[in-house]
C-alpha cells in the first residue's frame, strides 16, 4: 500500500496525518517507510536530526547516481523508516524542466525497493506541482486531510482534477481513499456545518474518525517523537489509531 496524503492547502493536518498514521501503521508491526515530498521538510525532523542526513530526496530526483534505497534512514521506532526532505526540493521544478520521465521517478524508485516495506507513506508538499504529480503517480491510494474551518472546500477542485489527470494516463489504478476532516473543535457551531459540508461533497469517503484539535499534537514534532510515544494516552493518540484502523480496513 502506497498512500499519498495530499491537499495543496497548507495548515490542514497533512504532515501531522502523514507522522502519525506512518507511526501507526509501523506499531501494527508493518514495515513502513515514509517519505517526505515537502521542501519544509517538517516529517523529516519529526524523527531524524537533519544535520545526520548527508542526501535526501532531492538528490534521489536530481542526481543519477542516488537512489531511494541511499538516503533511507531508521527511526528511533521500530518498523518505521524515513525518506527525508530538504529546502532544495523547492528547486526542484525549474532543475527537471523538460525532462519526459520527471513524473515517474518517485515510481521507478519506489518499484526498485522490491517490497522491502509493507506500506509507504508519502507527505506531499502544499502544492500541485511535480512533486505531488510524482506522489499520486507512484501511489496505489490518496488519503486528503480537510481542515475544519471556514475555508476547508477551497480548492479542492483542483486538487480532484489532477486526481482524474492522473488518473487518464499514467496511474489509472489510483484510488481515493478517503477524505479525513483534520482540527476539529466540536465545541463551535462552525466546526460542525463545515464537517456537514465535507460529508454533503465527499460522502461515504470521509472517514468515520475525525482529528480533533490538540495541543499535544502540535507539540510531539518537537521532541522528534510520534503522538503514540509523546502522549499514548491523549485523545489524539486514540483518534489516529482509529483511522490507522479505519485504513487498513479500506485499503
Amino acid at each position: 500500500m502506497i498512500i499519498s496524503i495530499a491537499n495543496q492547502k497548507g495548515g490542514v493536518g497533512k504532515t501531522t496525518t502523514a507522522i502519525n498514521l506512518a507511526a501507526a501503521l509501523a506499531m501494527r508491526g508493518k514495515k513502513t517507510l515514509l517519505i517526505d515530498l515537502d521542501p519544509q521538510g517538517n516529517s523529516s525532523m519529526s524523527y531524524l536530526d537533519l544535520r545526520e542526513a548527508t542526501r535526501s530526496m532531492y538528490d534521489v530526483f536530481v542526481d543519477k547516481d542516488t537512489h531511494l534505497t541511499d538516503v533511507i534512514k531508521p527511526s528511533s521506532q521500530k518498523n518505521l523508516s524515513i525518506a527525508p526532505a530538504r529546502i532544495a526540493l523547492a528547486k526542484l521544478e525549474q532543475r527537471m524542466v523538460g525532462e519526459l520521465d520527471a513524473p515517474f521517478k518517485l515510481k521507478d524508485e519506489l518499484a526498485s525497493l522490491n517490497g522491502a516495506f509493507h506500506n509507504v507513506v508519502i507527505d506531499c508538499p502544499p502544492a500541485l506541482g511535480l512533486l505531488t504529480v510524482n506522489a499520486l503517480v507512484a501511489s496505489t491510494h490518496l488519503l486528503i486531510p480537510i481542515q475544519s474551518s471556514y475555508f476547508a472546500l477551497e480548492g479542492t477542485d483542483d486538487l480532484l482534477e489532477t486526481i482524474e489527470k492522473v488518473r487518464q494516463r499514467p496511474n489509472p489504478e489510483l484510488q481515493i481513499l478517503g477524505v479525513v476532516i483534520t482540527m476539529h473543535d466540536k465545541r463551535t457551531a462552525l466546526a460542525r456545518d463545515i464537517q456537514e459540508q465535507i460529508r454533503k461533497v465527499f460522502g461515504d469517503k470521509v472517514f468515520r474518525t475525525v482529528i480533533s484539535k490538540s495541543v499535544r499534537l502540535e507539540e510531539s514534532p518537537a521532541y522528534r517523537e510520534s503522538i503514540f510515544t509523546f502522549a499514548p494516552d491523549s485523545t489524539g493518540a486514540a483518534e489516529y489509531y482509529s483511522l490507522c484502523e479505519e485504513v487498513i480496513d479500506r485499503a
